[in-house]
């Protein structure tokens, strides 16, 4: 038989895992028509990046929501760091396309593939530690703002200051989950696990804003 979870900050995270991977999956489905219609190659490089995120979002739901055995947990957040990995490789190569002009050099989407596996294998070296995803996030935030904000200034892509709105969400999300002090209550208990999904939904709905605006454009 099979258990709900007892913990009620596991509980809100689950569920909450549940929704980014519903609007993850909504937002893939999006891009993916817009970018077939207007601009495929972009549109194929985001559908990736948001498929990706929602196939991680909803193994971590399962894996937060359910009571089972250790073992099994561990099983489960295999696929799901892979995920995470190759998502956060796919949006660099996306951030690397509009930076490029959509002239994306031919080794950019091999290196951060292999980016991306690397991280999964680091965690497999030092198991449990969620702050290695943090910092491997973090440095493809960081790089992804600076770019949309130059191309914000230089008026290149439509999108660009959604772009790096959605980018900055992000960041504050990734910060409070590596805080984990952080909690409140409101009819359910939220952890710093909850609050980031809380707010990485709002940050990957400005992001798919700031997405259609450009793709919108190549239609023009």
């Amino acid at each position: 038989m099979v258990n709900f979870i007892e913990i009620p900050t596991e509980q809100t995270t689950a569920a909450t895992d549940v929704v980014l991977a519903l609007v993850a999956l909504v937002v893939c489905v999006l891009t993916f028509k817009a970018g077939k219609q207007f601009n495929p190659k972009k549109g194929k490089i985001w559908t990736w990046a948001f498929g990706l995120l929602a196939f991680a979002a909803l193994t971590g739901a399962i894996a937060h929501g359910f009571q089972m055995s250790h073992q099994l947990n561990y099983i489960l957040w295999q696929p799901l760091n892979l995920a995470l990995g190759l998502a956060i490789s796919m949006f660099v190569v996306g951030v690397t396309f509009d930076m490029t002009k959509g002239d994306l050099p031919k080794f950019v989407l091999p290196v951060l593939i292999v980016t991306g596996t690397l991280f999964y294998l680091v965690t497999l070296i030092i198991p449990g530690s969620f702050l290695v995803f943090i910092l491997y996030e973090a440095i493809a935030m960081l790089f992804s703002l600076v770019v949309y904000i130059i191309l914000g200034f230089r008026n290149q892509i439509r999108g660009a200051w959604f772009m790096a709105l959605g980018i900055l969400i992000t960041i504050i999300a990734a910060a409070i989950q590596a805080s984990e002090s952080i909690s409140f209550t409101s009819i359910w208990k939220f952890d710093h696990n909850g609050i980031f999904h809380i707010i990485q939904i709002i940050g990957l709905l400005v992001l798919y804003w700031g997405l259609r605006a450009d793709l919108k454009k190549k239609s023009s």
